[in-house]
């Protein structure tokens, strides 16, 4: 399944990637574009397998996305080391465990660059007493991997060993930042490729001016380590996790000039506009703001047409994407007012099609 993961061919599928944006972004007046390479192998920090019963064997299995065909895994070698590591010998562990192997149908592992584990163990029926007490026992025993955490979950039950997040550190440069990382919640799996992104948006606002305004901010991500540019940052979030998350690492990295609101870029737009009034917005003077800056890490379907007239109005735009094609429909309405003064790929996800990107636009 995974034989075309093979490192002595990751230059080759890289420069490809480079070409195919090229290519579609030929109609724009590009700069040079910078290429961010990944690890080439154990750079994803997050990884998911279906667990295969067959007798009183046990194994992952994943689905090729076009066939549907079952695979048993192994070996992932996408997969950072110590998720590898906690795989083969979790299997191991729980095998000969009826309570722990029974009805167990899905493994979550999250890992982080700071040495930490998250399993999810998922369940077709409902958790009692004594699995927490050898869950716990399975804590202990894989232990000697790394400090392991484990989350049973099943239906309307979510039992936590002994938390559901990690606290990742990602070096940006020469410094260092913390990110609160929950379970099930969006992060970015390639924390490699993350600390370069984070590098070149950071190295892209030095000496800026004003406030910097983020909208899908996530758990910080951006606004975490942009914020010594800026005199002030004014992050947008719609999931409660996240924003959590957000609040957590504001703290955990002693800053105090980011703010964080629970909403989406359609009714930060509307607020903005005035359309609106928010609860949510009890306390912010929207119109306090320097709006200089302003960074969008959209979902694939890109920015909707409200968003785009918002982030116009900035004299400098960073635009983070993981979908080229409605980033290429994007910059057809923004390249109107803004030129595009950097360009960049970041390969997140090798060995697939998939690419991330970072444009920078000033206003013209």
């Amino acid at each position: 399944m995974f034989s075309h993961i093979n490192p002595s061919n990751y230059s080759q599928q890289l420069e490809d990637k480079k070409n195919d944006i090229a290519h579609l972004f030929s109609n724009y007046d590009l700069p040079t574009l910078d290429v961010f390479e990944s690890e080439p192998i154990n750079y994803r920090y997050r990884a998911e397998f279906r667990i295969w019963h067959e007798g009183d064997d046990l194994y992952y299995i994943m689905f090729n996305s076009e066939t549907k065909e079952k695979y048993k895994v192994e070996y992932f070698p996408v997969a950072s080391q110590l998720i590898n590591q906690c795989m083969s010998q979790l299997l191991i562990e729980i095998k000969d465990n009826e309570l722990l192997r029974q009805r167990l149908f899905q493994v979550d592992f999250l890992s982080s660059k700071s040495g930490e584990v998250l399993i999810s163990l998922l369940y077709h029926k409902q958790l009692c007493d004594k699995w927490q007490i050898e869950a716990e026992q399975l804590i202990d025993r894989l232990s000697s991997i790394a400090p392991i955490n484990i989350i049973g979950r099943a239906r309307k039950q979510k039992v936590i060993l002994h938390k559901d997040y990690l606290m990742e550190k990602l070096t940006v440069g020469k410094q260092s930042y913390i990110y609160h990382q929950v379970e099930n919640s969006f992060t970015q799996p390639n924390a490699s490729v993350n600390e370069k992104m984070l590098l070149w948006a950071q190295e892209a606002t030095l000496n800026s001016h004003g406030d910097l305004i983020e909208l899908y901010c996530g758990n910080g991500n951006f606004s975490i380590a942009l914020a010594q540019n800026f005199d002030r940052v004014l992050g947008t979030e719609i999931s409660k996790s996240s924003v959590k998350s957000a609040q957590v690492n504001i703290a955990e990295n002693n800053l105090d000039n980011i703010h964080i609101v629970r909403m989406s870029s359609e009714e930060f737009s509307q607020a903005m506009n005035g359309e609106r009034k928010f609860r949510r917005l009890e306390g912010f003077d929207l119109t306090a703001y320097n709006y200089d800056t302003v960074l969008v890490d959209p979902p694939r379907a890109g920015l909707d047409p409200d968003s785009i007239e918002l982030v116009s109005r900035f004299n400098k735009i960073i635009y983070i994407s993981c979908n080229p094609n409605t980033l290429h429909e994007n910059l057809s309405h923004l390249v109107k007012t803004h030129k595009i003064e950097q360009f960049a790929l970041f390969d997140q996800f090798p060995y697939t099609h998939h690419v991330e990107t970072g444009v920078i636009l000033t206003k013209l």
